[in-house]
Formats: C-alpha cells, structure tokens, sequence
C-alpha cells in the first residue's frame, strides 16, 4: 500500500488563459479520493495552499508577468512536497498550471538530496518547457520549468534550484510543440527527447522502458509531471494549450499502468487542467482515471459503461 499526499495548487499566473485555478476542485469532483483509496492506498487531502504576502519583484525581460505571484508558489510548493516526501508519501501535486512544477520538482529535488538519491524527471508533455525568463516571449512562465529544473542561466529572481537535474536524467515523453529558442537551447543538451515522431516510429512502451531501466539502475527517484495535453485534445479539451496529434486514451493508460509496474514514482503532478473549457468533467474524470492505473488499475478492471 502506498501513502499518498494531496495538495492542492491553484495555480493560474504561468499563464493568461484563467480557469487552472479551478483544477483542484475539479479532481476532488471527479473523484480523485476515491479512485486511489479503492485500490487499496491511503489518502490524505492537505487541502489547497494559498499565497502569503509578497514582496515586490522586477524582471529584465518586460514580457515576463507574474513574477512575485510565482515565486510565492514555488516557494510554498516546494517546502510542502519536501514534507510529504519526508513523511515517506507520495505527494501528488494538483494544479493549477505548469509553473507549479517550479515548486514540486524543486521540493522532491531538494528531499533526494538528503536521501543522497539521485532524482529523475519523466515530463508528460506537448512542450517542452524549456524556456527561461529571459527568453520568454510570451512572459508566461509555465513554459520555464525544465530549463529551471535542468540549471539554466537566467533564473536570478528564483532561490537556487536545490541539486539541477543533469540532462540524462530527464526525459521529455510526448513532445510535439518547441519554440525556436527552446528547440536551440536543448540541441546544447543531452535530453531524452521523446517527441510524437519518435513514438510513432519506436512505439509507446521502448522509450519509457528504457528510461524506466535508467532510472532503476541508478537506484533514482522519479518525479512525473503530468500535462493535460500530453494528451490528444479529442479526449482532453480542458487545456488551454492543445496541441492536436497527442496520445490516445490507451496509449496514456499504458504508460501509467508501466509506470506503476516500475515500482519507481515517487512525486506526481497534474497540472493545466482547465475546468472551464472541460466537456461535463470528461478530462477531469479521465486524468483521475490514469491516476488510477498509476496506482495499479488493469485494464481489464475497469466497468462497462452506458452513456
């Protein structure tokens, strides 16, 4: 049985598109809960975190918005995961946008460093996240996690990333959106690239196995993160950065049923799912769904249904 650990991230400043701060209500909604406590594991529901004061904060890129409110949340996200991770849980990250991994990944990173275990970063993804804030166009600062994360230049406003991920301990699955200064930027890295051609070619489960290997040899810990459009918009329109040509149904449920088959998750995120552009919770009821087969859910388990 394992332990997990809910907490809430209503995260909605990486972006401009409002509605992620709904996401935790929606999961708790869908029926997250239950979903994991019916397979036999324990839950506890730390509620939702919420900004204190925040000092004010300048950026050299004008682009860049959001700065003080995001910083706030790293700082608070980090410290939270850092202490379900300590109680020997598996924290599960709810959010809120993808800048909220500013915050988790740095937490678990943090926590491995004590362990003297090295951490993994597997990003179920349709970008890659590997902007900086200076080199952000858009200024939103959910596309900057990884390059934080990997120890790029150019986070000077952030506490230092607690131990950077070296390049061939994070694989990026399912990529099929880079901007032209992110494609630059990782060709200067050795990051597992495992975009849709080469899941097309290779197939779903070789990549991930391999990686899966990696990690298991190395006795790491794995941080997941989680994107609402790493899946196809068909069955997941409640993000507000679809992408067309994502996994299917049953291709995401494969990589969630190996991943638990790994035995090696140890932090998750769910991040950008959007409430407001959701179809009668369909995405909301789908992302608990592979929760659920990350938790160990075949499927062969699951009922017929009529709608």
């Amino acid at each position: 049985m394992t332990q997990t650990i809910l907490i809430g991230a209503p995260v909605d400043e990486g972006q401009r598109r409002p509605g992620c701060v709904m996401g935790p209500a929606a999961y708790r909604v869908a029926g997250l809960v239950a979903a994991i406590r019916d397979l036999g594991h324990g839950v506890e529901d730390w509620g939702d975190l919420t900004l204190p004061e925040l000092a004010p904060v300048t950026c050299a890129n004008p682009a860049v918005h959001s700065l003080a409110e995001t910083l706030g949340w790293t700082e608070l996200l980090r410290d939270r995961v850092d202490d379900a991770l300590s109680r020997g849980s598996l924290p599960i990250t709810l959010g809120g946008d993808h800048s909220l991994a500013l915050g988790s990944v740095a937490g678990a990173a943090a926590f491995a460093r004590r362990q003297d275990r090295p951490l993994f970063l597997l990003w179920l993804d349709a970008h890659s996240d590997f902007h900086t804030p200076m080199t952000t166009v858009s200024g939103n600062l959910h596309g900057t996690p990884v390059a934080y994360i990997a120890g790029r230049n150019g986070f000077d406003a952030f506490p230092p990333f607690p131990a950077p991920i070296p390049a061939e301990r994070i694989c990026l699955y399912g990529i099929r959106s880079v901007d032209p200064a992110e494609h630059a930027a990782l060709l200067k890295h050795d990051i597992a690239i495992n975009d849709m051609r080469v899941l097309d070619e290779r197939g779903i489960v070789a990549p991930l196995r391999e990686f899966l290997a990696v990690v298991q040899a190395a006795g790491g810990m794995l941080h997941v993160s989680l994107d609402v459009d790493f899946l196809d918009p068909s069955i997941a329109p409640a993000v507000g950065t679809t992408v067309p040509g994502g996994t299917t149904f049953r291709e995401a449920h494969l990589v969630m049923e190996l991943l638990h088959e790994s035995g090696l998750v140890t932090s998750l995120d769910l991040v950008e799912l959007n409430p407001f552009l959701d179809e009668r919770g369909k995405t909301a009821k789908l992302m608990v769904d592979l929760v659920g087969s990350l938790m160990g859910r075949k499927v062969f388990d699951r009922p017929t249904r009529s709608y």
